[in-house]
């Protein structure tokens, strides 16, 4: 995985709560064998209507939210099955953060193992971020993992908060295997330290 330091990006709004894994990955596009490629299908049944055409009214779909890498939207988000291709699609389409009041908790730990940074932050501060994002047009948030801070051109500056282990794995781009390897060489002792006593 690539570290995650300090990121700047367009803000979108997904403005509902309990957005659960069937709507974030519906279950006919699960079949891919690749980790990659999942994005065409972020958020299908409401970008697209039941012709294929893209949906105007599903919010992120609009011109103003092009390119956009800053997810934002209500509480309970990544609920329902545990699917891991959840994660995988919302980082194929190229959003590396995700704001939220609450997660579902398998949903928020794969996000840490696939390099997706989630916020959470309190009701209020996640509205006035909604209010943001529809008052201005292109509307970007810096996001300062290494101080944990959010900033806008506007005047924001709102701290947050993220267990330190889970920082720190963002920080040096680690996975569970990334943070095993980087203890390889005490392994490769104990392994031959082990073979030597069964000589």
């Amino acid at each position: 995985m690539e570290p995650f330091v300090k990121h700047k990006g367009i803000v979108a709004p997904v403005d509902r709560v309990n957005v659960d894994t069937d709507a974030i990955i519906p279950k006919q596009f699960l079949k891919r064998i690749e980790r990659s490629g999942f994005g065409q299908f972020l958020f299908f049944e409401w970008r697209f209507d039941e012709e294929g055409n893209v949906n105007p009214n599903f919010e992120p779909n609009k011109p103003r939210y092009e390119g956009a890498s800053v997810l934002i939207s209500r509480a309970n988000f990544g609920c329902g099955s545990s699917r891991e291709h959840a994660p995988w699609a919302i980082l194929d389409y190229g959003y590396k953060v995700v704001i939220a009041p609450s997660y579902a908790d398998i949903f928020y730990n794969n996000c840490f193992k696939n390099g997706i940074l989630p916020i959470k932050l309190g009701e209020e501060q996640v509205e006035d971020l909604f209010q943001r994002t529809a008052a201005h047009e292109g509307y970007q948030l810096n996001v300062d993992l290494e101080n944990k801070l959010l900033a806008d051109d506007y005047g924001l500056n709102l701290p947050f908060e993220l267990d330190e282990h889970r920082r720190q794995f963002l920080l040096q781009g680690l996975d569970d295997i990334g943070l095993t390897l980087k203890h390889a060489d005490a392994i490769s002792a104990y392994e031959e330290r082990r073979q030597g006593a069964f000589a």
